[in-house]
């Protein structure tokens, strides 16, 4: 009996703590650490869709200036392939001259639109941002990697004016 009776015991100071505790509620931190930042300089174009299929793959190719001596090159697109990876190569000349690849990008996942691994495709210099007003270049998305059917693609740079930049 008197193992019973410490046991309830033992069990109401364990109850009367779990409710008598304070639960405090933390307002999530919105600044973000030395040296980061956010990013507030960009040039975006269009991406407009070449697909004799008629998939109709659209979007825009975004590129920033980031405060860590890098560009960063962001494309979102729609209407692409879900299953697929389409390959996302910057080439020089305007759309429609495939010249020389300047850049390979990451692959576009087919079912997001977006670069397959991240977010961003990471350049290690903010020199590449300072000249794209000048370049004579276009960016071009194929159908897989298999299949190199040109499905979207557009100009930049000295080709193109930018469709909105800050």
């Amino acid at each position: 009996m008197t193992k019973h009776i410490k046991n309830i015991l033992v069990a109401m100071v364990v109850t009367a703590g779990l409710f008598s505790c304070e639960q405090e509620r933390l307002d999530p931190v919105l600044t973000t650490a030395e040296g980061g930042g956010t990013l507030s300089e960009y040039m975006a174009y269009t991406i407009a869709s070449t697909d004799p299929s008629g998939s109709n793959v659209f979007g825009r190719i975004v590129f920033w200036k980031s405060t860590l001596n890098q560009t960063l090159v962001q494309v979102s697109l729609y209407n692409t392939v879900p299953g697929l990876e389409h390959p996302a190569l910057v080439l020089e000349g305007m759309v429609g001259t495939e010249t020389t690849t300047t850049l390979t990008l990451d692959n576009i996942s087919g079912d997001s639109g977006e670069f397959e691994a991240n977010k961003f495709f990471v350049i290690d210099d903010t020199e590449f941002y300072d000249a794209i007003p000048a370049m004579d270049a276009h960016v071009n998305i194929y159908l897989s990697e298999t299949d190199d059917t040109i499905v979207a693609s557009g100009d930049f740079g000295a080709n193109a004016n930018p469709v909105e930049m800050n």
